[in-house]
């Protein structure tokens, strides 16, 4: 009989960080599916660009169709929901030491919030649809603190580790 190998630290880091990250996800994307008419309000007003600076320049960009803009936001709910579970999944594998599948896992799970909140918050949401420019409807902080703490559990959770006979 071998004896139990015991977890790293690098291991026990990227199992809670996954986990961590996939707890936080899951309860953004239970809360827009529980309270979704809020940041229905947030996606409808950033992508009208109603709170902007009016600029001929850029209004061409805006989308005011109410039904586009909830396809936009139902979509958002669905690819949060859908990390969630890989992210979830991932931290499940880690706790049963299933190494390999367990950082592939989670490497996805944070690749797709990287994904959203950086190319679809920051990038399209922010420039795109000049959501700087909105006093009220401004989710830039809240975008770059998801996606700044997804990439550096994603630097954890690509760092090698070994095990070692306890």
């Amino acid at each position: 009989m071998t004896a139990p190998t015991s977890r790293t630290a690098t291991t026990l880091a990227a199992t809670l960080l996954t986990a961590t990250v996939a707890l936080y996800i899951a309860l953004v994307a239970f809360g827009n599916i529980t309270d979704f008419g809020t940041n229905q309000q947030f996606v409808r007003h950033v992508l009208a660009m109603d709170t902007t600076f009016k600029d001929d320049d850029l209004m061409w960009r805006a989308v005011s169709g109410k039904g586009l803009q909830d396809a936009v936001y139902v979509a958002i709910i669905a690819w949060e929901t859908l990390a969630a579970l890989v992210l979830i999944y991932g931290t499940w594998l880690w706790v049963r030491r299933d190494d390999e599948r367990a950082r592939r896992f989670s490497t996805y799970g944070l690749l797709m919030l990287m994904v959203l909140f950086g190319a679809g918050f920051i990038a399209v949401g922010g420039e795109w649809f000049s959501m700087w420019q909105s006093k009220d409807w401004n989710g830039l902080e809240a975008a770059t603190r998801v996606f700044l703490l997804s990439g550096v559990v994603l630097l954890v959770v690509q760092l090698p580790t070994k095990s070692s006979a306890t």
